[in-house]
């Protein structure tokens, strides 16, 4: 079978099948590969709180920065996607591979840049921006120092993921993503703790595995889109035409502007959190973990809508592109809540895991967390929905709209209204401001794709 005609199969499976089963079918190998991230972040935060628990805060110090950097690498990978997948399913695949080439060789380059730039910035970063408390700062330069070699190969491996899954392939991304998650369970607790041939390394091992991990992520899936797909002709090129950066900029644009701020606001949100101590950066970092298990469907489902809401407005079929995005938010919104009951229910077991008995910090660092989770947790159904509105936005190329909620979820209710309330409040201020964006984000979004007016193509066929 030539890359051709697995294409055309990819996208009639889409265009004419059940909708549900669609969905389930293109999100389960995504759900799948989330399950294993969540296995590998409860790993990594378990064997580092082993080292000592304050360190578990350490990686959710890192991330908001992290995705500050890797901003334009989500953009183009929303403004490709959308190109992609509409021309795949308007049968215009020399399309498609001419935009992938141009999208591999900008990806390549801007990777390298970014990741030395962060290397370059993180003192000032830390020590002046995020004010990181005292007590884990030296760590979290140690972490981040050799993180930023993880930021140069993302670019490379979500610009390919994005191609496979823009397809209508979404197993393949999956399995390589699931083997990177497997290489980094494994190499944790060897390079954290120092077991057999590895010294003890604490934050440097956690941070090394990453790496290790990742890097084998993005070379299997260079090869085998290379391999498998050679339809796409991917390699790089010296073209990068005019109208390419003009439709990605357009589509792109404004979900760079949202993540630039996303990642900004939640930069601010973690210097809010540091100010109160090393406590709540560790409530805050446990919280999160626990709240990746409640959204474990999440990404896997979200990420289907787009692909079959971009193929649907390629092929002018646009009823079914509204069922996708409908239907999908039943399916998110069902499935998150259950997630969210079951970590709601366990969620005091789950924070006593990375705790101990014998650190004096450690009451006072549970009823935190638990403080946080309570008004955390049971709102996650409404941020589903958000993300099943980014998700439409991404697949239409209609990204202003949930630009817009999600610049005011995050600075108005998160920054602005949680620093008002942590003056009178404290730290609950803050956890109550977060419950109240997702509220917000989540009714607003799915108003927004029941009026469909998101519901036309922007290529042209």
């Amino acid at each position: 079978m030539d890359g051709s005609e697995r294409l055309g199969i990819y996208r009639d499976r889409i265009l004419n099948g059940p909708v549900t089963k669609m969905l389930i079918l293109l999100g389960a190998p995504l759900i799948v590969v989330q399950l294993v991230n969540i296995s590998y972040n409860l790993a990594d935060a378990y064997w580092l709180s082993q080292y000592s628990p304050i360190l578990v805060s350490i990686p959710r110090q890192i991330w908001p920065t992290f995705f500050l950097f890797q901003a334009l690498a989500m953009a183009l990978s929303a403004a490709n996607q959308t190109l992609i997948s509409q021309y795949i399913g308007a049968k215009m695949f020399e399309e498609a591979a001419r935009i992938s080439r141009q999208y591999i060789t900008v990806s390549a380059a801007l990777g390298s840049f970014f990741g030395f730039s962060y290397y370059l910035l993180r003192p000032l970063i830390f020590g002046s921006i995020t004010s990181v408390p005292p007590e884990i700062y030296n760590d979290v330069l140690t972490y981040s120092g050799i993180i930023s070699l993880d930021l140069a190969a993302s670019y490379f491996g979500i610009c390919f993921s994005t191609i496979l899954q823009s397809i209508g392939d979404t197993k393949t991304p999956s399995i390589v993503n699931g083997v990177s998650a497997t290489i980094n369970i494994v190499l944790d607790p060897l390079m954290i703790m120092g077991i057999g041939p590895f010294p003890q390394m604490g934050v440097a091992g956690a941070a090394i595995a990453t790496v290790i991990s990742r890097a084998t992520g993005s070379a299997l899936l260079v090869y085998v889109t290379i391999k498998r797909l050679p339809a796409i002709k991917n390699m790089f090129t010296k073209n990068i035409e005019p109208s390419w950066i003009e439709s990605i900029t357009r589509v792109g644009g404004p979900i760079l502007l949202m993540n630039i701020l996303n990642s900004l606001a939640f930069t601010f949100q973690l210097r809010l959190v540091n100010m109160f101590g090393v406590v709540s950066a560790t409530a805050w970092g446990i919280g999160f973990t626990v709240i990746d298990v409640a959204d474990a469907t999440l990404f896997g489902l979200t990420q289907a809508t787009a692909i079959t809401v971009g193929q649907c407005l390629g092929a002018q079929q646009i009823g079914k592109a509204k069922q996708y995005a409908n239907k999908s938010n039943v399916l998110v919104g069902l499935s998150v809540g259950l997630g969210a009951l079951i970590a709601y229910l366990i969620k005091r077991n789950i924070i006593s895991l990375f705790l101990s008995n014998n650190d004096p910090l450690a009451d006072d660092i549970f009823l935190e967390t638990e403080n946080f989770l309570n008004y955390a947790i049971l709102t996650l159904p409404f941020f589903g929905l958000f993300f099943v509105g980014m998700s439409v936005g991404r697949g239409s190329g209609h990204t202003v709209y949930p630009t817009i909620i999600g610049i005011v979820r995050l600075w108005v209710i998160r920054i602005g209204f949680g620093y008002i309330l942590s003056l009178s409040l404290g730290s609950t201020g803050i956890w109550i401001a977060f419950a109240l964006s997702n509220i917000f984000s989540g009714i607003a979004s799915l108003l927004w794709v029941l009026k469909g007016s998101w519901a036309k193509p922007i290529i042209k066929t």
